[in-house]
This record gives C-alpha cells, sequence and structure tokens, in this order.
C-alpha cells in the first residue's frame, strides 16, 4: 500500500505592532480592596498580532503602517482617560481592555489573531487571541 505524501501548506506568519496608554482607573475588588477604590493610575502596554500568508508581491501580510493607523485612531480612547468613563469598557480589567482593543481593531484588521495588554511594573498581563 503506498500513501501519498500529505499536502503541505505554506507556513503562516504573524506580525506585531506593539503601542502604550497611560490611563487611570477604580476597581471593585475584594483582594487589595482599599488601594483599588481608589483612583490609581498604570502605563499599559498593548501588542496587536495579524496572522496569514505572506503577498508574494508585496512581501507582507499586512503593511504596518496600516496597522499603526488603526492603533493611532483607537489609543486616544484609552490614552489619559478615566479607564471607569470609557464607553463600552466595563470594569477597567486587563481582560476587558483586551477585548475593547480587539472590538476596535477586528472591522479594520480581519487578520487580527491575538492583543495582548499589560502592566510592566506590575508584571501582570492578560492574552487573548484565536488558537
Amino acid at each position: 500500500m503506498s500513501t501519498a505524501p500529505k499536502p503541505v501548506s505554506p507556513p503562516e506568519f504573524r506580525v506585531s505592532q506593539k503601542f502604550f496608554f497611560d490611563a487611570a482607573h477604580t476597581l471593585q475588588r475584594d483582594i487589595e480592596r482599599e488601594g483599588s477604590l481608589r483612583i490609581h493610575g498604570h502605563t499599559y502596554y498593548a501588542e496587536v498580532t495579524v496572522a496569514g500568508p505572506r503577498d508574494p508581491v508585496t512581501g507582507m501580510v499586512v503593511d504596518l503602517g496600516l496597522v499603526r493607523l488603526h492603533i493611532e485612531q483607537l489609543r486616544p480612547q484609552l490614552d489619559h482617560r478615566l479607564l471607569d468613563e470609557v464607553p463600552e469598557l466595563g470594569p477597567a480589567t486587563l481582560e476587558n481592555l483586551c477585548a475593547f482593543i480587539w472590538r476596535g481593531l477586528e472591522p479594520d484588521l480581519p487578520s487580527l489573531c491575538q492583543v495582548r495588554v499589560w502592566r510592566e511594573a506590575m508584571g501582570d498581563a492578560c492574552t487573548m487571541g484565536r488558537v
């Protein structure tokens, strides 16, 4: 019995762009409650990743200039804001920030596959993506 070789699909590329924003918030929680209830701020970092095949003409999955353009349209909704007041964000958790960024970028970047948000000073992070 002979077996035919499996077709090999072309490799998928992943291209990322990082950005940051400074924002304040409060948070209702049971642990570290007192500090979380007071208005306090962080520098948040975010990384968005798009995936797909490399275009044979341009050599790119996506022009990163286009990714940066869409980030710069979204960023003012978060930067130097009180996150408690940002419409459609919900409580200012890392998870909600990932979802907010995803919803803001996906219509213009349909190949979006991952959003990561972290606070360097705190050492915590959240990643949202397609498997």
